[in-house]
């Protein structure tokens, strides 16, 4: 896993910036209730899509919160006292103290499927009866966008998805959260090209290939042979999934 506390600085920059936030933040409205109240962005990152959240809905009482020290300063700087530091396993938060909770590009990060479970547990624990629970899935298939680089890396080995769209279901449903809509945005800036995916690979973000493993080489050996090494091939599409605590009584 990434040193999120070194890449704190230049994260923003490194995943399509203001661009990516903005069609991120648009597309997590399109799952929220139109109602005032609170909204936990779980593992916020910079901030940079939570501050965009805050400001489209003034209604809505927007917080934050990230493990990473550097990446809570970020976000406190776009979200001055609406920021702490908190695991996603455990969240400090009261049951039933949230009318919406997010999760954007964090379950696919997490070590194992009881990890997983653990943060679908406790989003589902602080989300009052009726509120909504959003999520992205399936982040490394959004990068599979059919490009000569995809046909290059196909063969690589690869992990079982731990935020595949069925087991993020499966989890919900064990904590009485009901399917409520999904949708999809793109992920401006992001479309690798050879080069770019070649210093990837050398510096450990494709997870099973280590750097200085053999097959790293290999891969990095037939991306060199593919034409406009600098050209970025079509951006991904992220897909979010929406998840609703049924009202009681």
């Amino acid at each position: 896993m990434l040193d999120y506390e070194k890449e704190a600085d230049h994260y923003d920059a490194s995943r399509g910036g203001e661009a990516r936030a903005v069609t991120a933040a648009e597309a997590v409205l399109r799952l929220l209730p139109t109602t005032r109240g609170r909204l936990l962005d779980v593992a916020c990152g910079t901030g940079i899509v939570t501050r965009r959240l805050a400001g489209a809905r003034p209604g809505l009482r927007v917080t934050g919160a990230d493990l990473t020290p550097a990446m809570v300063r970020a976000a406190a700087a776009r979200l001055p006292g609406g920021v702490v530091r908190a695991d996603s396993r455990r969240l400090p938060f009261r049951s039933g103290s949230a009318d919406a909770v997010t999760t954007v590009w964090l379950l696919h990060l997490l070590d194992g499927p009881e990890d997983v479970a653990a943060v679908v547990a406790e989003c589902a624990r602080v989300l009052r009866p009726g509120g909504v629970y959003v999520t992205t899935v399936d982040k490394a298939a959004a990068h599979d966008v059919g490009s000569d680089i995809d046909a290059v890396l196909a063969s690589r080995p690869r992990r079982p998805a731990a935020d595949a769209a069925d087991t993020v279901t499966t989890h919900a449903a064990r904590h009485g959260l009901v399917p409520a809509g999904r949708t999809t945005f793109q992920g401006a800036g992001q479309g690798r090209s050879p080069r770019a995916t070649i210093a990837d690979l050398r510096r450990g973000w494709f997870t099973v290939l280590p750097p200085g493993d053999p097959r790293t080489e290999e891969f990095a050996t037939r991306l060199a042979r593919l034409p406009d090494q600098d050209r970025p091939r079509a951006d991904p599409s992220f897909s979010l999934r929406a998840f609703r605590k049924p009202p009681t009584g």
